[in-house]
């Protein structure tokens, strides 16, 4: 019986092939055999002009460690994921709910919250960028005639680093609510109406019965968006590139948009796959946290 049975899943495995082959030559093309690259140019010395000089060791990543702007970087990068996916998930929450409910023209307002994800990231970006505009700027001159700002010329928002990257948040938050929201408008689908008009006979107002039995059906929703949605936001470049890519030195970079710079501006290979490495590891160990402590496949 013992040696049938590693035969049997032998048969299984090959009679299978067939089938998941091909997703698996695409997860390897797609996901293996670039981050082996990668962790073989972090390790390389490479010129500018992309000669492999051989081996270096771990240098690249010493480098990247003591590159003084590296730590507040790191933690510019973490406020960035938490602040934008965490008011990602509470204004979808409530969108969600306002679109779960029947009025007239609800399939209009649906298919209206899928244009900021349908619409490029970067073509968004820059209709707020060029909004923000000290002259010429429709955002600009909205804060103006509301009294928010003094005078158009008097504040560049998209010259300063703390005001760039304040921007960038609401715009990344904007181009997330979509996906945030029909992700919770499919669990809100699965919520069984009659243990909510249960609810309600018992007693319990609207606001005890969605936290008590409407969020927590919402479990699994909410816990596949925001795994992905920290994924995503951790790995942005285009929304941060756009908003803050004119503001010199390091205050309103990320990670990404550093890795960015080592390639683009300074010509370091083999230091931007170091770093990427580290973004790479990062990621890995928040989504092994994340998982660990929300349990997104538990049963409620």
């Amino acid at each position: 019986m013992g040696e049938r049975r590693p035969r049997r899943r032998g048969r299984d495995l090959l009679a299978a092939l067939p089938w998941i082959g091909p997703a698996l030559v695409l997860i390897f093309g797609v996901v293996l055999y670039p981050a082996v690259v990668m962790f073989f140019n972090s390790t390389r010395d490479i010129s500018q002009s992309g000669v492999d000089k051989g081996s270096v060791g771990f240098d690249n990543f010493v480098e990247v460690f003591n590159f003084p702007y590296f730590w507040p970087i790191f933690g510019r990068t973490i406020i960035w994921v938490v602040v934008v996916v965490a008011v990602t998930v509470l204004l979808s929450l409530g969108l969600a709910q306002i679109l779960d409910k029947a009025f007239p023209g609800r399939r209009i307002v649906r298919l209206a919250v899928i244009i900021p994800w349908a619409a490029s990231v970067v073509m968004t970006t820059m209709v707020v960028y060029y909004g923000l505009e000290p002259y010429f700027g429709i955002i600009n001159k909205f804060l103006v005639d509301v009294g928010l700002v003094d005078t158009p010329e008097g504040y560049g928002w998209t010259r300063n680093p703390e005001t760039a990257f304040a921007w960038s948040i609401v715009v990344a938050v904007f181009v997330s609510l979509p996906f945030t929201t029909y992700t919770i408008l499919a669990g809100l689908a699965t919520v069984p109406g009659d243990i909510v008009e249960a609810a309600k006979m018992d007693g319990a107002g609207p606001v005890r019965t969605y936290f008590s039995i409407v969020l927590p059906q919402l479990r699994g929703a909410l816990s596949v968006a925001v795994l992905i949605n920290i994924i995503n936001v951790f790995n942005s470049l285009p929304i941060l590139k756009v908003m803050t890519g004119s503001i010199p030195g390091y205050d309103a970079d990320t990670i990404m948009t550093l890795i960015f710079k080592y390639i683009q501006n300074q010509h370091k290979l083999d230091v931007a796959s170091a770093l990427s490495v580290v973004a790479f590891l990062i990621v890995i160990v928040i989504v092994a946290v994340y998982v660990r402590v929300v349990k997104p496949m538990k049963e409620v």
